[in-house]
Parts: structure tokens; C-alpha cells; sequence
């Protein structure tokens, strides 16, 4: 099984991973954040594909045609947690190639939407508070990782459920016999 994880892991992660290195080094500034997102969840849905894969080969081939939920999730799980770190480790080197202050431009975007919605003095002295926090946070690289973590982990995690659900049910796409 770890053999598994590692290749499923290690395509989905290379697939989450060029375009969370390549747009921004290729697009620097250039990208708005609203598209980048679209992007990021979008590849992040497709290789997560990988996680329903590995699950369902893990059924076919291993398991006889039977997987239970939980060896299941935590086979959905494992991949993902690869995946993810080929993410982070993605986004740090866009972030060197690029030098790239991504919260000075996130700060940019929150602010003007702020202001654009009509929100109060207060409110804007509130929010700019809170973007120089998240600044001084982002500077270190362990809240950095963190925090890019945690963007990408939760979208394997609900796939993993939704893939161990659904394949733990033998007839649902069952085994091709030879």
C-alpha cells in the first residue's frame, strides 16, 4: 500500500504543483487572484482525482473487489498528504523564483474590496490591522507551510470521504474480470 501512496501521491502532487509554480512565475502581477483561485481549486479537484484512483485500485487489485471505509479514507488520506506537500513545496519556489509578496498584493486586493463595498473607518483600520498581522506571520516560512497546508489538505480530505463512501459499496464501479 505504501507503494500506492507514494506513486498516487506523487502524480497528484505533480499535478497541483505545475500550476501552483508555473502561473506565477510565468504571470508574476499579472494574474488576478479571484482567476489564480479558480485555478488552484480546479487543479487541486483534478488531482485529487488521484485519491478516488488509488482507492479503487487498492479495492480491485488488493482487496479482491472489497475495501472497508476506514483502510479506505486512510488510503484517500496518505495520498492527499503527499499531494499537499508537493504544494507547499510549489508554492514556496514560485515564491522564490518570483520574489513575490503575495500579501502585499492579497493586502491590496482585501482593502480595496473593503473599500469598494462601503466599509466604515473603523472596519478598514480594523481589517489593515489585521493584513500587518498576517504579514508578520507569513514572514516565517513554518506559518508560511502552515498556512499553504492547510489550503489544499481540506479539498483531499472531503475527496478521501467522498472516495472511501462510495467505493466501500463493491458494486459501485466494480472490477473488470479478465
Amino acid at each position: 500500500m505504501l507503494r500506492r501512496i507514494l506513486i498516487y501521491g506523487l502524480i497528484a502532487g505533480v499535478i497541483v504543483a505545475i500550476p501552483t509554480s508555473l502561473l506565477p512565475i510565468l504571470l508574476k502581477d499579472h494574474l488576478p487572484l479571484a482567476t489564480g483561485m479558480v485555478i488552484g481549486y480546479t487543479s487541486m479537484l483534478v488531482a485529487f482525482s488521484m485519491v478516488f484512483l488509488a482507492i479503487k485500485r487498492q479495492r480491485d487489485e488488493a482487496g479482491g473487489g472489497v475495501i472497508r471505509f476506514f483502510p479506505a479514507l486512510g488510503l484517500g488520506l496518505a495520498v492527499s498528504v503527499v499531494a499537499s506537500i508537493f504544494y507547499v513545496a510549489a508554492w514556496e519556489l514560485a515564491m522564490a523564483v518570483t520574489h513575490m509578496d503575495f500579501v502585499a498584493g492579497y493586502s491590496r486586493t482585501a482593502l480595496a474590496e473593503a473599500k469598494a463595498s462601503g466599509a466604515s473607518a473603523a472596519a478598514l483600520a480594523k481589517l489593515t490591522a489585521q493584513l500587518a498581522e498576517l504579514r508578520r506571520n507569513y514572514a516565517n516560512p513554518l506559518y508560511r507551510y502552515g498556512e499553504t497546508f492547510t489550503e489544499i489538505f481540506p479539498v483531499g480530505v472531503l475527496v478521501s470521504l467522498i472516495s472511501a463512501a462510495l467505493l466501500r459499496n463493491s458494486r459501485f464501479l466494480p472490477a473488470r474480470r479478465a
